[in-house]
């Protein structure tokens, strides 16, 4: 999945055209990721179709089935946003640096590595991400410091009532930025698919009559 602050970087910029609730959008926007803190099934909570063969990549259309009549709502609209925004990752980026189980690091070097591995060595980097996207996009991050808005319980693949802990989470990712570590990705690279990534959101809404 791509990282946290990519996903609050997209909705931020996207939020310049939308001028919705900015915490319940961001809030939104990271919800998917609850899975890993509450044990559930990344298939559920990301709507992952059972019948691919891939248990990352979302199927928004999935999605869109069950919630497009609530599109609308900031939250949900923060949801799906997350989901659209790791269908791009998964499908078209991440294969930049990741093919037949080899990464590809920043100096050149290729690793052979598989599964896991292969995942530690993107995770590490998102620190690097972090620090990077915090300051390159001006991120306003307080709303993961202030007391979580009341927001309509629609979304049924995740506990509402632990959104609490997707929120704390993301304050301690911010908090442990300082940390470096090896570097995988090309920021040139990542500003490109933050930038892709919004424009194709973007012209999704309008079809959705969002925007």
């Amino acid at each position: 999945m791509a990282s946290s602050m990519i996903h609050i970087a997209v909705a931020s910029e996207l939020n310049k055209k939308l001028n919705r609730d900015k915490s319940k959008l961001l809030i939104g926007t990271i919800a998917p990721d609850i899975s890993k803190l509450i044990g559930e099934s990344k298939r559920i909570t990301h709507f992952v179709n059972d019948e691919t063969e891939s248990d990352s990549i979302p199927d928004l259309d999935l999605f869109l089935k069950k919630y497009k009549n609530k599109i609308n709502d900031d939250f949900v609209l923060g949801y799906y946003i997350h989901l659209f925004t790791d269908y791009l990752w998964f499908k078209y980026f991440l294969t930049e640096i990741w093919t037949e189980d080899m990464i590809t690091k920043l100096d050149g070097t290729v690793v052979k590595c598989e599964g896991r591995m292969a995942l530690q060595y993107i995770y590490n980097d998102y620190t690097n991400l972090n620090i990077n996207l915090i300051d390159d996009y001006n991120l306003d991050l307080k709303i993961f410091y202030n007391e979580i808005p009341e927001i309509e319980n629609i979304i049924t693949e995740i506990p509402m009532n632990k959104l609490f802990l997707i929120v704390d989470k993301a304050g301690e990712i911010i908090e442990n930025t300082k940390v470096h570590k090896d570097m995988v990705f090309n920021m040139k690279n990542v500003h490109k698919f933050i930038e892709t990534t919004i424009d194709l959101i973007t012209d999704n809404l309008k079809e959705l009559n969002v925007l």
